[in-house]
């Protein structure tokens, strides 16, 4: 029997782990013969850590999710520098930019999202694309066209103050540059943040270098000037860098009569209305699920390698409740569930606790003794604690003030995981458990590069890799993210 011609379109972090998932399966390629269409000209790497290469603290190889040989070790059939312009799907064929075309059995939509020019006047030329002196932050190219740029004393303004927004205004304040970071909402992160939270988190914007204007949007961008404010106030800015947000990647989809430019509809098998094409991660829309984020999309690549392999014919997308998380410089703030949206509901049991003069800020709902949502910022412990509570589903402690400072439970959560039970999820991207996590240790006899290979986790947001440490035992303290 022929193996499968499955082709991926798209070799993002949703790519790149759908094909990782289905070697994985499939090691000689004996049931699913692989393509990947990837538009870069270099391997796949970890989106989610480019502020750490925009601020010089990360480089473009530590945040590779493949090496260069890669593809041939796996026997996969990888095109870089290709990009798909026409899906025929009654021949089943993609056809690429150079003329070629790759024929399928099943083909996989991977094309991830675009950043969004908000209708500012001067933002965007005629095609559409960034006008000169707009820059967007999406890919490694785009950092080093925004670190050639800046630098100490350039005035640099950022537009848009989501999670990408503030990283971003913190990594070019650490490169020295003059940043204003303007917000059109009433306070930063409105997604995830209530007002308290917001005004703490830019008074720490504020210490760290950045100027924080909330409430106001931009009206005009003037190439080499800057942007001028909805009140008429100006912002000079020999760069301007947009982070208002993405939207999904879906042309190819659009033109092939399968998406929107909302997003590809996709059932619980990441199955599209021609059942011989999929999607997943930020180009699919599954249901109320959360886009723009990274565990979804690989919780998505692990159903979808299980169904393509057969595997797991039974394998469907369960969407998992998305935490939020910004670790920028000194700032630590977690924000999931109910944190916001529901806080104001009468039967939540609603605990606070601010110190804005500290940067530090804690707000829980329970429902009944389950924690429903917290934003928590300042306070790690805390933090590591209630993510736990949330997605263990374990009754919080009746300790309420103790819980608000992460004293309710003990410092196991951070500093002695092997207190925890098996099933606690340690890296909430990958899904990894401390089951999983002590079951490699003893396959491979420990150390964090072991672990970190044998199971992925810390490769997401590495926001996990304190924890893995103290899992990996004594033979290796010194592994980072591969």
């Amino acid at each position: 029997m022929n193996p499968l011609k499955v082709v991926i379109v798209g070799y993002g972090m949703a790519g790149a782990r759908l094909a990782e998932l289905v070697r994985e399966r499939d090691p000689e390629g004996e049931r699913v013969e692989l393509t990947v269409v990837g538009a870069e000209s270099r391997p796949a790497y970890n989106r989610v850590l480019l502020s750490g290469v925009l601020d010089g603290t990360m480089t473009a190889d530590d945040i590779a999710l493949h090496g260069r040989q890669w593809a041939r070790d796996n026997q996969v059939r990888l095109l870089l520098g290709a990009t798909a312009v026409r899906l025929d799907r009654v021949a089943r064929v993609i056809h690429l930019a150079d003329g070629s075309s790759v024929g399928y059995d099943v083909l996989v939509l991977a094309t991830g999202s675009r950043p969004w020019l908000p209708p500012v006047g001067g933002l965007a030329d005629e095609r559409g694309a960034p006008a000169r002196g707009v820059a967007t932050l999406r890919g490694l190219d785009d950092c080093a066209r925004i670190a050639a740029l800046t630098g100490p004393g350039v005035p640099v303004a950022v537009l848009g103050g989501g999670v990408l927004g503030v990283e971003t205004a913190l990594a070019l304040a650490r490169r020295g540059a003059g940043v204003t970071l303007v917000h059109p909402a009433p306070h930063l992160m409105e997604r995830h943040l209530d007002p308290t939270a917001g005004m703490i988190l830019a008074g720490l914007c504020r210490a760290a270098g950045v100027r924080v204007v909330t409430g106001l949007a931009a009206v005009r961008h003037y190439p080499d000037e800057g942007v001028k404010l909805e009140d008429g106030a100006f912002v000079p800015a020999a760069l301007t860098v947009v982070t208002a947000g993405v939207r999904p990647e879906t042309d190819l989809a659009v033109a092939a009569g399968l998406g929107s430019a909302e997003g590809v509809p996709v059932d619980d098998r990441l199955r599209t209305t021609d059942p011989r094409v999929h999607a997943l991660g930020d180009c699919a829309r599954v249901g109320d699920a959360p886009s723009g984020l990274l565990r979804p999309a690989w919780e998505q690549a692990a159903v979808l390698a299980d169904l393509l392999t057969g595997a797991d014919r039974t394998a469907r997308y369960r969407p998992s409740p998305a935490v939020t998380r910004l670790r920028a410089g000194n700032i630590d703030l977690t924000a999931f569930g109910a944190a916001h949206l529901g806080l104001d509901s009468r039967e939540a049991e609603v605990l606070s606790y601010a110190d804005p003069a500290r940067g530090t800020y804690a707000k829980v709902a329970l429902d009944g003794d389950q924690v429903a949502g917290a934003i928590v910022l300042g306070l790690p412990d805390a933090g590591a604690a209630l993510t736990q509570l949330y997605d263990t589903g374990r009754p919080a402690p009746t300790d309420r003030p103790a819980l608000l400072l992460g004293r309710a439970l003990p410092r196991a959560v951070e500093d002695d995981p092997a207190h925890l039970p098996d099933s606690t999820v340690i890296c909430r991207c990958n899904s990894v458990t401390k089951a999983d996590l002590t079951r490699a240790a003893r396959v491979t006899g420990g150390g964090v590069t072991a672990l970190v290979r044998a199971t992925r986790a810390s490769t997401g947001c590495g926001d996990c890799l304190p924890r893995v440490r103290r899992l990996a035992g004594p033979h290796d303290t010194t592994g980072t993210q591969t």
